[in-house]
Formats: C-alpha cells, structure tokens, sequence
C-alpha cells in the first residue's frame, strides 16, 4: 500500500508504503479526533498521576480541537486509513505556534499531541506525521520543532531522540 500525497498544507511530501492519508482536519473530524485525544490523555494519567484525565475530558477535547481549527496559529491534522480504512481517522496530531520572545529562531512550533490507534504504530507511519507536521509548521513560519510530552514517556522520549530531537527545557511541578 501507499499514501497519498499529503495536500500541501500538511507538508505536501509523499510517504510510500505508509498506510494512511495525513490532511488538514475539518470540524466534521471533531468527534473522531476527540476520541483519539481522549485516549492519547489516558495512557499520558499511566506515566503521572498528575496527569489525571478530568471527568469532562471530553467536551474540553472538543472545545480546544474547535478552538484550533479556528486558529491560523494552530495546525490540527488528520490522519486516514486507507485501503480497507479508507475515510476512518486513525491518527491525530495538534500543533502550535509560539513566539520565542528571546531567542532566534523567533517561532517555535509546538508538537502538543500526536496519537495513533495501535495498529498503525510501527509501521513508518508516526515517522511520517513527524516530518509532515515539522514541514507544516515550517510553512506557517517555525524555525524550529519541539515536541511536548510526559517525561516518563520512554517510548516518546526514545522516538524522538532517534529523529534528531533533544530535551531543550525542563517543566518540573508538584501538586498543592
């Protein structure tokens, strides 16, 4: 199987033999996306328990996808299956534009969430939301990609270093 070419505001390159289709979501995503969101946010509550999931997860998931695709700051992309999958949105990542008021490069593009359902994890495919949303970002204006998650998460900590990534700052935090 190949993807398709990803439309131009996700970066625009192709991935062959990458079983999904990655593209800008629309409202009509919302749902979907909020599911995957939710999923991402509970297996985030098993590396900290200060990453308790709120009762009404839900609803805020789809209160800040909204917010988001009405953001030109904010980049929200939808990965489709295809194949068998076609038009099932498998794969979610959300982004965000930040200035970097004392240093250069000036924009920060920020990898917020990034989710795949399990069965298309080690198949190339999270590789490639990577170096689609590094490219959208880029195209929005970043001069430099970060990406924010739980610092137990070895496994992200690993897949990112493999990409070139290194830690550049350290959130630490206690409950009151």
């Amino acid at each position: 199987m190949s993807a398709e070419p990803a439309p131009a505001a996700a970066g625009g390159g192709e991935s062959p033999n990458v079983p999904v289709h990655l593209r800008p979501a629309r409202e009509a995503d919302v749902p979907a996306l909020a599911q995957l969101l939710l999923r991402l946010k509970r297996l985030n509550e098993e590396f900290d328990p200060l990453l308790k999931v709120r009762p009404d997860a839900e609803a805020r998931a789809v209160e800040v996808l909204r917010r988001d695709l009405a953001d030109p700051k904010a980049l929200v992309l939808a990965a489709e299956g295809i194949g068998p999958d076609k038009d099932k949105v498998v794969g979610v990542v959300r982004a965000h534009l930040r200035e970097r008021v004392f240093y250069v490069p000036e924009v920060e593009g920020v990898i917020l969430d990034i989710y795949l359902l399990p069965l298309y994890r080690r198949k190339g495919v999270g590789e490639h939301l990577l170096r689609e949303t590094a490219e959208a970002l880029r195209a929005k204006g970043a001069g430099l990609v970060t990406a924010e998650f739980p610092a137990h998460n070895e496994i992200a900590t690993r897949f990112y270093a493999k990409r070139g990534y290194r830690p550049i700052t350290l959130v630490q935090g206690r409950r009151l």
